[in-house]
């Protein structure tokens, strides 16, 4: 017989607590070791106990559930994590946690037991992913941005990102012919790119070098880029000149 999933609670919200508490043990596969309502306790109950899982408000007093799992990464034992919040705008921050699943308040049961299906079914790989990104270097290269779409948040890979253009609080991902929109400014994502291989063409647009078809030059002499998916984009004088320096 398989043993239970023992999973600890981090959670400020006490209506929020109990909700999570009656939805694990209406589940015979789960097991509940502790409920704790700040980031402080939590950190050393799951230390204490040593849970399997956690379900991980990320907004708490004293520390956040990001800065918890952050102090975990150096520990033996580090559970999987299930991120429980309303929030969206700490996509970077988390984006290399591997969490297995990121709950957005309000949920329904029926994805609150998606997310322990997943845990169940893969929760060595996630814990695995979990610790070897926590332990990166932080000021590496992004791997991963999470996105917000239709409810749930979830990662896509740098690699497919096609070009980001952004206003004063916002940045719009293009990915295979869709976007998405990240509350966060461009300048958060310039500094953690690849600069081998993006490269920022004026103040509110970065483009992926791989997804570039050409660059012509217009009128005026700048360079435009026309993108795979067809997207034209047209690069400030001294990027144009750069970009011209480059070209062998």
């Amino acid at each position: 017989m398989t043993s239970p999933t023992r999973v600890l609670i981090a959670e400020d919200e006490p209506l929020a607590a109990e909700a999570l508490a009656d939805w694990v043990a209406q589940m015979p596969s789960l097991q509940l070791v502790a409920t704790c309502g700040d980031g402080a306790s939590a950190l050393a109950q799951i230390r204490a106990l040593q849970p399997d899982l956690v379900l991980m408000d990320i907004q708490m007093p004293v520390l956040t559930g990001l800065q918890v799992v952050q102090a975990l990464a150096a520990d033996d034992h580090a559970p999987a994590v299930i991120f429980t919040t309303a929030y969206d705008e700490h996509a970077l921050a988390a984006f290399e946690l591997h969490a297995v699943d990121y709950l957005l308040k309000p949920f329904s049961h029926e994805r609150f037991v998606e997310a322990i299906t997943h845990v169940r079914r893969d929760a060595g790989a996630a814990l695995a992913g979990a610790v070897d990104a926590l332990q990166a270097n932080e000021n590496a290269p992004l791997a991963r941005v999470l996105v917000r779409d239709q409810g749930r948040i979830f990662p896509i890979n740098v690699d497919v990102i096609e070009h980001l253009r952004s206003d004063t609080k916002y940045t719009a991902l293009a990915v295979k012919g869709r976007s998405y929109l990240v509350r966060l400014p461009i300048v958060a994502f310039e500094q953690r790119l690849d600069p081998a291989r993006f490269v920022k063409l004026h103040r509110s647009c970065i483009v992926n070098l791989d997804f570039v078809e050409s660059l012509t030059p217009d009128e005026n002499s700048q360079l435009v880029a026309r993108m795979t998916d067809g997207t034209l984009i047209t690069a400030n004088r001294d990027v144009s000149r750069k970009l011209r320096e480059q070209s062998i």
